[in-house]
């Protein structure tokens, strides 16, 4: 028979099951500090890791900043060096086709389902079945029937109006993106032919048409962004000679930064100035490519060879550094012939030299904007040009027109289409062929010489006038003609204009003009006795009355 554990083994049994138990917990517990211990020193060493990793990689972001900066910085400086040379090696040419081929036609820019009509409500689709068998013969289902029914004719009304409603606005919405797709048609077409008709003005070797040929081709050159790409021209027609005023880019072009860097050390990106004397040659280099590229690219797109010559004037719009005002200096000066100019290699010149052999005036010192006098003044093209007297100004004290002297009605006529966005010149009374101002509409391609005539008359302006001013503008190649009048127009002078480039504006216009672009009220009150000078009259009334008679 076993021998039967004491009660105090059982005890000590126990106590050391218990103990072990402890010490079990215990190392778990110092496993479970250990693995925690260990996850943190691998987080402590993954962060750092990652932070110097993240260092690393916006360290070399910033270098490669640095190098992008540099490598606009150089693609500049090459650009400015290459002017000229990049345009002798391009063999695509000014093509007023392709101008015209770039011009798309519009497309239709409303959804299709625009188009689609949508269906109107049915009434069968609304209406509840009708009662069969046992039900139709319950009092109660008749009536609940009846009811639904009538709810169901109402519910199908409304839908009906609210579909007629988005019918309408749809139909409406429709003829609306139509029309505006009708008239982008329209617009693009008038495009195509002004083009067209810019072609064949220009192979007829129309003045107006030189101009504003030439006009095109220097708008259109590709230049680095900042050049101006500004040019006012004018066409002599009996010497074959082309005036360009052409606006140079600023000093400010070439770039003040010689070079970028980064310092790691203080994360900073710094630059390195360019030298001023590199700036200057740069400009001066500048200026005198501009020069010799106008000249080639005027003279290589003239194939029907409309010009013997051609001037140029290098001017910059800037800011005098000694007074703060704007000036606008003349910083090189050329006049060439076309025999001259093509006779030179000007893949192998030297930009500055080439001008010297062609006698070109040039700035000595561009950057600090010391001027040249041309050779041959915008302005000077046509000797009629007068200082123009500023007539708005005075007018609250003299708001009647017909107070005007004819010189300063022409004053005030001048004024007014400068306020317009026209440059005006007055001509001289005595030698003004016609011509009261001639105006230049910097618009591109549609923009142009005009020629603008004013009569302060009482009685309505004849016909012959029209006709004298349609003569006049084709005399003088410009673009369009303007008759302006403090009285009216007969049918005949609206007929002899419609379809040309003539705009007859008679009283009323010029006081709307006066107020909305002056800001002055004037009147036209003709005084007591009041003879038109020299006034071609006619006898049928003004355009307008003869309509409402």
């Amino acid at each position: 028979m076993a021998r039967r554990k004491s009660f105090s083994t059982l005890l000590n049994e126990a106590a050391r099951l218990e103990k072990r138990k402890k010490v079990a917990q215990q190392r778990a517990v110092k496993q479970q500090l250990r693995a925690a211990e260990k996850a943190r020193k691998d987080y402590e060493r993954a962060k750092a890791a990652g932070n110097k990793e993240a260092k690393r990689l916006y360290t070399e972001s910033q270098i490669a900043e640095v190098a992008a900066k540099n490598s606009e910085l150089e693609d500049l400086i090459k650009q400015l060096e290459n002017l000229l040379s990049e345009t002798l090696s391009s063999k695509a040419g000014f093509d007023l086709g392709a101008i015209k081929r770039s011009i798309e036609p519009p497309i239709p820019q409303w959804p299709k389902q625009l188009e689609q009509p949508e269906s109107p409500p049915i009434l069968q689709k609304y209406l509840p079945p009708e009662p069969v068998g046992v039900q139709r013969l319950l009092p109660g289902n008749q009536r609940k029937h009846a009811e639904a029914t009538a709810k169901a004719h109402a519910q199908h009304q409304a839908d009906v109006l609210a579909h007629a409603e988005r019918e309408t606005r749809r139909q409406r919405a429709l003829a609306q993106a139509r029309d505006e797709f009708e008239k982008r048609k329209q617009e693009h077409q008038r495009h195509l032919a002004e083009i067209d008709k810019l072609q064949a003005d220009f192979a007829a070797g129309h003045p107006s048409a030189i101009v504003e040929y030439f006009t095109l081709v220097l708008e259109t050159t590709e230049y680095p962004e900042g050049f101006p790409q500004k040019a006012k021209l004018a066409y002599v027609p009996d010497s074959r000679q082309l005036v360009v005023e052409y606006d140079l880019p600023p000093y400010e072009i070439v770039p003040e930064v010689g070079e970028f860097k980064y310092t790691a050390k203080t994360d900073e990106i710094t630059t390195k100035p360019r030298s001023d004397k590199q700036r200057k040659s740069l400009y001066s280099a500048l200026v005198a490519q501009v020069t010799l590229r106008t000249l080639y690219e005027l003279f290589a797109a003239d194939t029907p060879k409309h010009l013997d010559a051609l001037v140029f004037n290098g001017m910059v719009d800037t800011i005098d550094k000694g007074t703060g005002r704007p000036v606008r200096p003349c910083l090189v000066t050329v006049r060439t012939t076309r025999d001259v100019f093509l006779g030179l290699d000007l893949s192998k010149v030297d930009p500055a030299a080439c001008l010297k052999v062609l006698s070109a005036s040039v700035s000595k010192s561009p950057a600090e904007l010391t001027p040249v006098r041309p050779v041959l003044e915008f302005n000077m093209v046509d000797p009629r040009f007068i200082e123009e007297t500023d007539v708005i100004s005075t007018l609250d004290t003299r708001s009647n027109l017909m107070e005007l002297t004819p010189s300063e009605f022409e004053s005030l006529i001048t004024n007014l289409f400068e306020k317009m966005g026209l440059e005006t010149r007055q001509t001289q009374a005595s030698r003004d062929g016609g011509v009261d101002c001639v105006a230049f509409d910097p618009r591109p391609i549609f923009g142009g010489k005009v020629v603008i005539q004013a009569k302060r008359y009482k009685h309505t302006v004849g016909v012959n006038a029209v006709r004298d001013l349609y003569g006049t503008m084709q005399n003088e190649g410009a673009s369009k003609g303007i008759l302006v009048t403090t009285s009216g127009y007969g049918k005949a002078s609206f007929e002899f204009a419609a379809g040309k480039p003539l705009e007859l504006l008679d009283g009323s216009n010029l006081l709307y003009l006066l107020s909305q672009h002056a800001g002055i009220e004037a009147k036209i009150e003709p005084p007591e006795g009041w003879k038109d000078p020299q006034a071609d009259i006619a006898e049928e009334p003004p355009y307008n009355q003869a309509k409402a008679d």
